[in-house]
C-alpha cells in the first residue's frame, strides 16, 4: 500500500475499520495521510474513535456497510482515493466478546450480527428457516458435507426447545456429524457457525458488490488490498480483480484498443498467506489470504 498512500494529499479507505489497528499504523507511518474509516458495527466504531482520537482531523468515522463505499465518499466530497483496504470476516473484538455470539468455543447468545441493532440473528435463522434453506446455507456458506444431517438435527431440536445459545447448537451439530469425521478438522460446529454468520450479515453478496464499487473509487496508481479468511471470500475477490486484468482483443491483433486494455495490475502471486512468524505471533492469521492490485488505467 505504501507507494500509493505516501503521495501528497493521499486518502486511504479502511473499509473494515474494526478497532482501528490498520488505520493507526497507516496514520503513524504517513503523517500527511487522511483515512476514511468505515464499519457496520457501531460498537467497534465507538471504540476506534477513542483509540484514534489523537489523529483528528485526519480521520473520518462512518457507520456503513462497505458496499456503500461510493456513497460514503460522495457524501465526503471525495472523488477518488489512493488506497482501499478490506480486512474481511469477523473481528477479534467480535470473537472475544461472548455476548456478540460469534464464537463456538464458549457459550454465548446466538446473535452473530455485526450490527447488533438491525436484522435477524443467528437464533432467528436456526429457529425459523425450513429444511431446504438450512441445507442451502450450510452447504453453500459453510461447505458442510453433512448439511442434510445437520439441518434435520436442528429442526428436531428446535421443535423440543428453541435455540438461544451457542452451546446448544454446538452439541446438536456435533451429534449430527459422524464420529469418524469429528476426530479431525477441529470443532465440527465451525462450518455451521461460519454459514450462519455469512447468512445473518449477507457477507458474500455485500462483498460481490463492494469490490467493483471500490475499484471504481480508486485513483490512477491507487492500490487495493484485501485480506480474506475463507475460500468463498477469496474466490469472489480473485474474480473481481481479474476482470480488470483481462483483454478480449485477439492475440493476433497488431494492437490493443485503449478501450480494451487492462486497467488493473495484480501485485501478489495468487493469494499470499501470512508468514510463519506472523502466525506464531497471531494464530488468527493462519487462514488469511492477501490479494492486492494497482490501478494502471481507465476501465472501459
Amino acid at each position: 500500500m505504501a507507494p500509493a498512500i505516501s503521495v501528497e494529499n493521499a486518502v486511504l479507505v479502511d473499509a473494515t475499520l474494526g478497532l482501528g489497528g490498520h488505520a493507526e499504523s497507516a496514520l503513524i507511518e504517513f503523517p500527511n495521510l487522511r483515512v476514511i474509516g468505515i464499519d457496520r458495527d457501531p460498537e467497534a466504531l465507538e471504540l476506534s474513535k477513542t483509540r484514534l482520537s489523537r489523529f483528528a482531523p485526519r480521520i473520518e468515522f462512518v457507520l456503513a456497510v462497505y458496499d456503500d463505499i461510493a456513497e460514503v465518499l460522495a457524501d465526503l466530497d471525495i472523488a477518488q482515493v489512493q488506497g482501499i483496504l478490506f480486512d474481511l470476516g469477523v473481528s477479534s473484538m467480535q470473537l472475544d466478546k461472548d455476548e456478540r455470539g460469534f464464537t463456538y468455543s464458549r457459550n454465548a447468545p446466538l446473535d452473530m450480527r455485526m450490527n447488533g441493532t438491525v436484522g435477524q440473528s443467528a437464533a432467528d435463522v436456526v429457529n425459523t428457516y425450513d429444511y431446504a434453506n438450512l441445507c442451502r446455507i450450510l452447504r453453500e456458506y459453510g461447505e458442510e458435507r453433512f448439511a442434510s444431517r445437520v439441518a434435520n438435527a436442528i429442526i428436531r431440536e428446535r421443535q423440543a426447545k428453541p435455540f438461544t445459545n451457542s452451546d446448544q447448537l454446538v452439541a446438536v451439530v456435533r451429534d449430527a456429524i459422524p464420529a469418524a469425521t469429528r476426530r479431525t478438522g477441529g470443532n465440527p460446529a465451525k462450518r455451521t457457525f461460519q454459514a450462519l454468520r455469512i447468512e445473518v450479515n449477507d457477507e458474500l453478496a455485500v462483498l460481490e458488490r463492494a469490490i467493483p464499487a471500490a475499484l471504481d473509487c480508486l485513483a490512477l496508481d491507487g492500490r487495493i488490498v484485501v485480506l480474506s479468511y475463507q475460500s468463498l471470500e477469496d474466490r469472489i475477490v480473485k474474480n473481481a480483480l481479474r476482470v480488470g486484468t483481462m483483454s478480449t482483443t485477439p492475440v493476433d491483433m497488431p494492437f490493443v484498443p485503449d478501450t480494451d486494455k487492462p486497467w488493473l495490475k495484480i501485485l501478489t502471486r495468487g493469494s499470499e498467506p501470512a508468514s510463519d512468524l506472523e502466525i506464531d505471533q497471531n494464530s488468527r492469521a493462519t487462514s488469511v489470504r492477501l490479494r492486492a492490485a494497482q490501478r494502471i488505467g481507465v476501465a472501459a
